[in-house]
């Protein structure tokens, strides 16, 4: 696709309030994108070679699905605070390190998605966020999960393949927190205290590929009470 076909996107989007510029060999954010900044709703930049994005994401004030999937971002700028009404973000499959305090302003972020970046710490900054639903932060390098966690108000967090060696117990406080998936990490058996088994509305623990036989884990002090959440959940679902 070539920059003709990339204008002719943007000038359709113009009337649609959606841009899809996939797979177009991208290696910076089209300048042309600034006509779209009072009417554009979502943007689909995904499978391109942007190095990284302009403080000027931040205009777009109606965003409200903004999808960079597997480009070479290494920042996110801080401006993208400014996107109060954005609902889902998806940034897997880049090089990011870290993410901006300033995304603690997302407070309609629904779901987020960083699967696949070079995290090496839980992002506190999205432990403030009330709509927060799903959290894809798996194939990172985050080594720990911190005491602020206890805030987080997502339903399901996802932290599969990372280097997690630490579970705060603050994860028992997370209001809503349901589906917590740990699966190939380095976690002892130590890291599932009573308090996590017993006091959390955890009702899925995917918890394999740690460094523990999944025996220990059903003979844990409330495993008993977990196992009630699991089988009441389960069935809500079937009926």
């Amino acid at each position: 696709m070539g920059n003709s076909n990339v204008t002719q996107h943007i000038e359709t989007a113009q009337k649609t309030g959606v841009c899809q510029l996939c797979k177009v060999g991208l290696k910076e954010f089209p300048k042309d994108l600034e006509k779209l900044t009072k009417n554009l709703r979502s943007l689909d930049l995904s499978d391109n070679k942007l190095p990284d994005i302009p403080p000027s994401i931040g205009s777009y004030k109606l965003l409200k699905k903004l999808v960079l999937v597997r480009n070479k971002i290494e920042i996110i700028p801080n401006e993208i605070g400014n996107l109060k009404g954005l609902e889902h973000l998806s940034l897997d499959g880049n090089l990011l390190t870290r993410l901006p305090d300033s995304m603690s302003q997302l407070s309609n972020l629904r779901t987020l998605n960083v699967a696949e970046n070079k995290l090496t710490h839980f992002p506190e900054a999205i432990n403030t966020l009330k709509n927060l639903d799903a959290v894809n932060l798996s194939r990172n390098k985050i080594t720990e999960i911190p005491g602020s966690v206890g805030t987080c108000q997502a339903i399901e967090l996802n932290l599969n393949q990372n280097q997690i060696s630490c579970l705060s117990e603050n994860i028992s406080q997370c209001p809503r927190l349901k589906v917590l998936r740990l699966e190939e990490n380095c976690l002892n058996i130590s890291a599932f205290t009573p308090k996590i088994l017993k006091e959390s509305k955890i009702a899925l623990f995917a918890v394999e590929g740690n460094v523990f036989d999944m025996k220990a884990f059903h003979n844990l002090e409330g495993y008993d009470e977990y196992m009630e959440r699991f089988t009441e959940t389960k069935k809500k679902n079937r009926d």
